[in-house]
């Protein structure tokens, strides 16, 4: 019998992770409630989509006062009964108080296989330009536990991508972005089960 994941989501632009959740949820695929997007960006287009689809939203700027995000934040996410964190695109390290209140619970997809292109400046088309700079010719996208330090987190799941030789990163960042939204689904429907169990504890059937 599936667990219903209550999730919060932290997006910092179009959050096509939220996307790909929420409708998975919305058609019965996914046991889920999507409790909270937040956004460090007022102007993201993640948070209209959560606003279309029912969900409560919040900005919460980082900038001004680091200490004083990571504190709102984690109220945020426990008022909303938050379980477990998805980042979608969040371009934001996050802050001690939400990690500590929410240890192995916080997850995350990377455009890449790794260790290899991860760390901190790593996200978005830099992570495929160094791929295709490095010439690989397998590339991927893995779901990890966050924690303190960029992409350093335990991988819970991934999938690998093959290149052609000559791929551009342009190229190499429509193959990954094909893949990662049914990864992340798939990932989450596996935790839902009690197929996957968090490093760090995290919601169990």
């Amino acid at each position: 019998m599936n667990s219903v994941l209550k999730l919060g989501f932290l997006a910092s632009r179009n959050g096509s992770g939220v996307r790909a959740i929420v409708g998975a949820i919305e058609a019965g695929e996914l046991a889920g409630e999507a409790r909270i997007l937040v956004s460090n960006r007022s102007g993201a287009p993640a948070l209209a989509f959560a606003t279309e689809h029912g969900v409560q939203t919040t900005v919460i700027p980082t900038l001004p006062d680091p200490e004083a995000a990571d504190a709102t934040l984690v109220a945020a996410l426990t008022s909303a009964d938050v379980e477990l964190v998805i980042l979608s695109g969040y371009l934001r390290k996050l802050g001690r108080e939400t990690l500590r209140a929410y240890s192995g619970r916080v997850l995350n997809i990377h455009p890449a296989l790794l260790p290899k292109f991860g760390g901190p400046g790593m996200y978005g088309r830099r992570v495929h330009d160094a791929v295709a700079a490095a010439r690989e010719t397998v590339t991927g996208a893995c779901v990890h536990i966050v924690d303190a330090e960029y992409d350093h987190g335990a991988v819970i799941a991934s999938i690998e991508v093959p290149l052609t030789v000559g791929d551009t990163a342009e190229e190499i960042e429509r193959k990954v972005t094909a893949v990662e939204p049914e990864l992340f689904v798939e990932t989450l429907k596996r935790i839902a089960a009690g197929e996957l169990e968090l490093p760090g504890g995290g919601p169990t059937p």
